[in-house]
């Protein structure tokens, strides 16, 4: 089952990922510094979706190659009581 996320600016100015059928507590949320927001100005929200979309290809391949490593162990995903969920 797959999942659909949204990426959204807060009112406070944090940029968050959600799932989309869900308000409950955000996946990943990123706060800029009163730095980071005076040199980013208006590209804020660009540079943390470009921030999210990197972490989110980073955890696909990261679960790509732990289920490489499991096949090639001949581990059943569904017998190991410490299976990693990646959201």
């Amino acid at each position: 089952m797959s999942s659909f996320y949204e990426i959204r600016e807060l009112p406070d100015g944090d940029v968050v990922l959600l799932r989309s059928d869900d308000e409950g507590e955000p996946l990943v949320k990123i706060r800029f510094s009163a730095e980071s927001l005076a040199f980013l100005g208006d590209g804020r929200f660009e540079v943390a979706k470009a921030m999210i979309e990197a972490g989110m290809d980073a955890a696909s391949e990261l679960a790509e190659r732990y289920q490489d490593e499991r096949d090639d162990f001949g581990v059943d995903l569904m017998d190991d009581a410490t299976t990693h969920m990646l959201h």
